[in-house]
């Protein structure tokens, strides 16, 4: 009886082995296996903080340090403070005041739960959420714990700004939407969430609230977070998700490097043609701090979403199974 077996009695189903083409056999390399996700971000946020007291030590406790964001941030001709008279400085004080505002900040961490909770990432809605209001109170620490020496620089004061909040909290709200936004649409939040950030901190800036090296401690602060919350979210989840990027490391670092040189550029042409008269306003030393600070934010958000693009926070324990049990 016949059991429908098309294979021939007596013969073996394994095809015979392919046949060797000529030539010296090459070994092939071992391949290098990659540090995990959690691995890299936890030295990243380790890197991140080292910056930021490297940051605060060059420009808050030398002299050097001092004299170059009196360069960058003058005192004003009229008040001895540090506000830069002109058409923007009304704007750049409206901005503040309003994002400064608990409405405006609850709204937006309303939108990361949100985001969260349309991706299925609750958790790492949440950890945004945290994260925030964690540089909002690491931010205050600092600046009311740090002194701020009297070097004999000219037109410096002893008032320590170091690290700036404001811009805290912008970065850390770009970077929760990061957290909470799914793999695919992470990269569409780079260029809104640093044009955010830079905005923030080019109107802390104009409007005389904190120095250049603030600015940049601000945002350093926040991506410290950020790289220690996300390796805590990629060690509960598991690692990788369950579709790596395809193609060659050096390939995905050619490609994130293009695309955050097009969006510094963006950037860049947005604050010097779509802001109106921000180079006549300004005097060069504010005007290269605001570049400076745009090219900061842009850095800053660009290397976050390239560090977690191949992190999904959902929990790969669950995914594993679904494969391992699809014949």
């Amino acid at each position: 009886m016949s059991h429908g077996s098309s294979y021939s009695i007596g013969r073996s189903s394994v095809p015979p082995p392919p046949a060797l083409s000529p030539g010296p056999a090459r070994a092939l390399a071992p391949g290098r296996p990659a540090a995990p996700p959690a691995l890299r971000l936890l030295a990243a946020g380790v890197c991140c903080l080292l910056a930021l007291c490297l940051v605060g030590v060059v420009f808050v406790w030398t002299q050097p340090g001092q004299w170059v964001d009196g360069l960058l941030l003058p005192r004003a001709e009229r008040g001895g403070g540090y506000e830069q008279a002109g058409g923007l400085f009304g704007p750049a004080t409206v901005v503040l005041r309003h994002f400064g505002q608990p409405a405006p900040l609850a709204v937006l961490l309303t939108a990361v739960l949100v985001v969260g909770v349309l991706g299925r990432r609750l958790l790492p809605g949440v950890v945004g959420v945290g994260m925030v209001l964690t540089a909002v109170l690491a931010a205050g620490v600092a600046k009311s714990a740090l002194p701020r020496p009297d070097l004999a620089v000219p037109n410096s004061t002893t008032h320590n700004s170091f690290p700036s909040g404001h811009v805290a909290v912008a970065t850390a709200l770009a970077l929760a939407f990061l957290l909470a936004a799914p793999g695919a649409a992470r990269r569409w939040l780079v260029v809104p969430g640093a044009a955010g950030v830079s905005v923030i901190g080019a109107a802390t800036m104009i409007a005389g609230w904190h120095r250049f090296s603030d600015v940049l401690g601000g945002v350093l602060l926040s991506m410290a977070l950020f790289c220690l919350a996300a390796a805590a979210l990629a060690a509960r989840s598991g690692g990788d998700a369950l579709r790596p990027p395809a193609g060659p490391t050096s390939g995905r670092v050619r490609r994130a490097l293009v695309e955050g040189a097009v969006g510094l550029v963006v950037l860049v042409w947005a604050v010097r043609v779509l802001v109106p008269g921000l180079a006549a306003e300004l005097r060069w030393g504010p005007f290269l701090a605001v570049l400076l600070a745009t090219a900061s934010s842009m850095l800053a958000v660009g290397v976050a979403a390239f560090l977690i693009r191949s992190v999904e926070f959902v929990g790969r324990a669950r995914g594993i199974d679904k494969y391992e049990q699809t014949p």
